[in-house]
């Protein structure tokens, strides 16, 4: 019994030692590869063991220190650094990283753990090391340095819109606690209208006859209606919550107009460092006045240079919309293979689960890419569109419901888009009866080959004709 024992304690050593040097039989595939660990006080940075004799170091995260780490990776060799997305912290270490010429992956830290074989033993930065150094990290998309600056403007914008709508939302509060039911008889308290009563309730006119004088020519409310809507309680402490509001939303518009200054400026750098088109920019699709948070700002030409393509000749894709597609993709579809992988990318193709042969589940995968919900807006007004692609959402919507028809109609722009950037399509809309006629035809040819497989025929009832020949 003894022996067995020690014969098992033996073959359990055996395995153990087996399984420690199972990672090593992989192939370095990138022999000069570091790993990092970042957080909030200090990174810690793992080398290959034969490059330094503290192959781990910890550095702290201000600026210096981020350089000198940057001058140790150099020292010993390395190449390509890999590092976890762990919130806002690995922004300026991958910042230095890339100035200085190195390759720098970005992983989803849920790929890290999915990976199987972590030792305890093993710090963050060794086993993001290991994995990075035999191939088995893939990185994720971070669009250009030139066009990352220009996204993170357009993000801080919509940040921006979004606390101003805030206020206007505190101020429709006030308003009501004052039972002034002004958003009743005006679409937006914030249009002309609006404003000119909100500034003149706030300067101290409570006469409800003087305040509708303001009306404009445009509301559908008549003046009468506006006199009813603002008779109502004035409360002191009402009236001051809807002045501060007031002031904050003045402010936050200023400050929207200073980023549309700065995003111009970039907008118009980025476009001067491209080539001129070859091909003249084609006129715009439609002539709308931009929206009421949409920048003022020449938007198609300095685009048109930039992308080479006038992505605002797609349906529902207007010159800001595409700003903000090509702020979020850039420009370089060569870093998707297929426009398969690029809607994958996106999130917008069925992620099937497959096991023994059978099909378990092939539902979208939930996201929070902000390319994906932009194209799912244009989805949506797609769908009220007279255009080929609102005649698609309709089909599909009448087959799946809506929330899928808006899933696939948005992975059809987002093929357009990708098609349309690598220079492999110019889009002209062919028109809801177009898409319908040809649509038909599929139709009809698929149930003619349906029903030859069944032994059965196809009659025209109109003409009383088989349906043997080409369809019309």
């Amino acid at each position: 019994m003894g022996h067995n024992n020690r014969s098992t304690g033996h073959c359990q050593t055996r395995k153990k030692k087996s399984k420690r040097a199972s990672l090593s039989l992989l192939e370095r595939i990138k022999p000069n590869a570091a790993g990092i660990d970042c957080g909030s006080e200090q990174h810690f940075v793992a080398v290959p063991s034969d490059r330094d004799p503290e192959p781990v170091r910890s550095f702290k995260t201000f600026t210096a220190d981020l350089h000198r780490l940057a001058d140790w990776l150099q020292a010993c060799g390395i190449e390509t650094v890999a590092m976890e997305s762990t919130g806002v912290y690995w922004i300026p270490i991958y910042e230095i990283l890339e100035e200085r010429g190195f390759e720098v992956v970005l992983v989803n830290a849920r790929h890290v753990k999915n990976v199987p074989g972590r030792k305890s033993d093993v710090l963050d930065c060794q086993w993001i090391q290991e994995l990075h150094s035999v191939g088995l990290l893939r990185g994720s998309f971070r669009p250009a340095a030139e066009i990352a600056a220009l996204r993170a403007y357009l993000r801080h914008r919509e940040k921006l819109i979004q606390d101003a709508t805030s206020h206007i939302q505190r101020m429709q509060k006030a308003l009501v606690q004052m039972n002034l039911q002004l958003h009743n008889v005006i679409s937006d308290i914030t249009g002309v209208t609006g404003m000119r009563i909100l500034r003149d309730i706030v300067a101290g006119v409570t006469d409800p006859k003087a305040l509708a004088v303001h009306r404009d020519h445009r509301c559908r409310a008549s003046q009468a209606e506006i006199v009813a809507s603002l008779t109502g309680n004035y409360r002191a402490e009402h009236l001051f919550a809807l002045r501060q509001n007031l002031e904050l939303y003045d402010t936050y518009q200023q400050q929207i107009q200073a980023c549309d200054v700065e995003i111009e400026r970039l907008l118009q750098a980025l476009a001067a460092n491209r080539d001129d088109p070859t091909v003249p920019q084609p006129p715009p699709r439609t002539k709308k006045k931009p929206r009421d948070n949409e920048p003022r700002f020449e938007i198609r030409a300095p685009l048109y240079r930039l992308a080479g393509a006038d992505l605002t000749q797609i349906d529902t894709i207007g010159p800001y919309t595409a700003l903000q597609l090509v702020a979020e993709i850039g420009t370089d579809m060569t870093r998707w293979r297929t426009e398969k992988h690029f809607t994958s990318w996106l999130t917008l193709a069925p992620k099937n689960k497959i096991s023994g042969a059978r099909l378990i589940s092939s539902t979208t995968q939930p996201s929070a890419n902000r390319a994906a919900a932009i194209l799912r807006m244009c989805a949506m007004v797609a769908g009220r569109t007279s255009t080929a692609l609102g005649a698609y959402y309709r089909r599909i919507a009448y087959r799946i419901g809506k929330p899928k028809a808006i899933t696939a109609t948005a992975r059809k722009i987002a093929i357009l888009v990708y098609r349309v950037l690598r220079g492999d399509l110019d889009y002209r809309d062919p028109g809801a009866n177009a898409y319908e006629a040809n649509h038909r035809i599929h139709t009809i040819r698929n149930l003619r080959n349906r029903a030859r497989q069944l032994g059965f025929s196809l009659v025209n009832l109109e003409t009383g004709e088989l349906a043997s020949g080409p369809v019309s």
